[in-house]
Parts: structure tokens; sequence; C-alpha cells
């Protein structure tokens, strides 16, 4: 018999005022129900962030800085693949393809200054194995170059419903995912990014590992632009992570990830909402 979820959480899971698909808020609380989570994660995430801060304080030492991107991919990828609960699994191919969608949503209705529309992005692992391709170090740096490619940003007004491009955007299908399920599969979402943490912060350079913990407070500038496209000016008072002027290191690092992916869920959803409206008022 399934465990009686408490008040609070039914009444998250019957909760529809952020537009967020109940697909994804299922599988999160499937991974709050993991037992796991209320068990080893508080113990381990306590030993990870000192872990952590210790590997950030060394990498941060005047000494020769070294990366292993291809070993970062292949241990996270095995990790996954053997230890990392399905439902967290899913939760981390689905945000690839949130992050994805909105990115290219920006590059498709945004014209650089000198070269028209920026590349778009194309990655959509549908599979453990596919993040070794299109992998969690490129997810960033897809990010920083969009940003580049686009130029500034000159205010816009909403474009019409006709006028918006989605000739990049992919719908997300939770059938697509190709999981196999093991018996060795218990950790939790929460528990197994505090050890993705350490590995990032060690296998990457200083400069690499920093730009992508900052990377997060470009919600902020993402909610802006595209709420001045889409004419809703309230999705920028949605991101957690904001002002990315301002640099930060790992402190909190598990929170404003997870508000991250919260806020990429939300927007997601929001753009899907409004994509199937016009696809139906144009039917």
């Amino acid at each position: 018999m399934a465990k009686l979820r408490s008040a609070f959480i039914r009444a998250v899971e019957f909760d529809n005022s952020l537009p967020i698909e109940p697909a994804a808020v299922q599988l999160w609380l499937k991974d709050l129900d993991n037992p796991m989570r209320w068990s080893a994660r508080p113990l381990l995430q306590f030993l990870f962030a000192i872990l952590l801060h210790l590997v950030w304080f060394f990498k941060r030492l005047p000494l020769p800085q070294f990366s292993a991107h291809k070993l970062l991919q292949r241990l996270i990828c095995w990790f996954c693949e053997h230890f990392v609960s399905v439902e967290a699994n899913q939760l981390i191919l689905r945000h690839f393809a949130t992050e994805s969608n909105i990115l290219n949503f920006l590059a498709n209705n945004t014209r650089a200054d000198r070269a028209g529309e920026a590349a778009p992005v194309q990655l959509y692992p549908d599979s453990i194995r596919g993040m070794l391709v299109d992998s969690f170090v490129e997810h960033d740096q897809e990010l920083f170059r969009l940003f580049r490619e686009m130029g500034p940003w000159q205010n816009r007004q909403p474009l019409k419903a006709d006028e918006i491009n989605w000739s990049n955007w992919k719908s997300i299908d939770m059938e697509a995912f190709r999981i196999k399920k093991r018996r060795t599969q218990v950790f939790d979402f929460e528990t197994s990014h505090s050890l993705f943490m350490c590995l990032f912060c060690l296998l990457l350079t200083r400069e690499e590992y920093r730009d992508a913990i900052n990377g997060f407070n470009l919600d902020q500038s993402i909610a802006i632009r595209i709420g001045q496209l889409i004419g809703d000016d309230s999705l920028a008072e949605m991101a957690y992570n904001k002002f990315p002027h301002y640099l930060v290191g790992p402190w909190n690092l598990s929170q404003r990830f997870l508000m991250h992916g919260f806020f990429t869920e939300h927007l997601y959803a929001r753009l899907e909402a409004l994509r199937t409206q016009t696809d139906a008022s144009e039917a």
C-alpha cells in the first residue's frame, strides 16, 4: 500500500496556479517520496557541502588549472545509470529539453545586430548515455554562446501570435525518454546533485565552474526578454536567480540549482501553452 502523502504535499499536488506541466510535478512528488531523501540525504548533503567548499578553495589556489570534461561526463552518466532513481533521471532529461526550448525560443525570435538569428541549441538527449554527447558542460556553454550571438537586447513590443517563430521548439514526450530501471537506483535528485557539485568543481577549471554556477543568474535576463516578447512582465518575478553581474560562490548552490530547474519548467510550460493555444486558433 502506498504511503499517504502529507496534507501539504497533497495540496501541492493539486495546486496548478503555476503553469508547470503535471508530468513534471508528478516526477518531483515521486522524488519527494523517496525514503533516501529523508534519511541519507541530510547527512550526505552536509558532507558533500563541506567537500565542495574544500575543493572550491583548492581550485582557487594559484596552481596550474586542470579539467577533465570527458571523465566528468562518464562518471556522471555511470552514476545516473546505476544509482540515481528513474524519476530523478527523467527530471534531468526534462531539464535539458526545457532549457534548450527556452533558449531556442529566444534564438528564433531575437535578431542580433550583425548576423540575424543566433544558431539554435541542439541539446535534447533522450537517454542517460545521450548525455555523454549532449553534455552538462556543453549545456552551460550553449547558454553563454547564445547570449553572445544574440548581442545587446533592445526593448521590444510584444509579438503577435502569427509573428512568433516556433521552428526549433520541441514538445517534451516523456515516453521518448529511455531509462533502464535497476534495483540499485535509489538516490533522489537532491542527493545526487550534491555529489555532482563536487565532481564539477574538481574536474572543471575554476573559471569554468565559477561560470557554471553563476549562469543560473541569467534566468532573470531570460525572463525579462521572453516577457517582453510575449507581453508577460510577470515572468521576471518568477526567476529566483537574479542579477548576473554579482558573482557568487558555491554557498546555497543546491537551492539555487533547484529553483533554476523550477523556473525553466515554469517558463517552458508557459510557452508550450502559448504555442498550443496559437495552433488551436489557427486550426
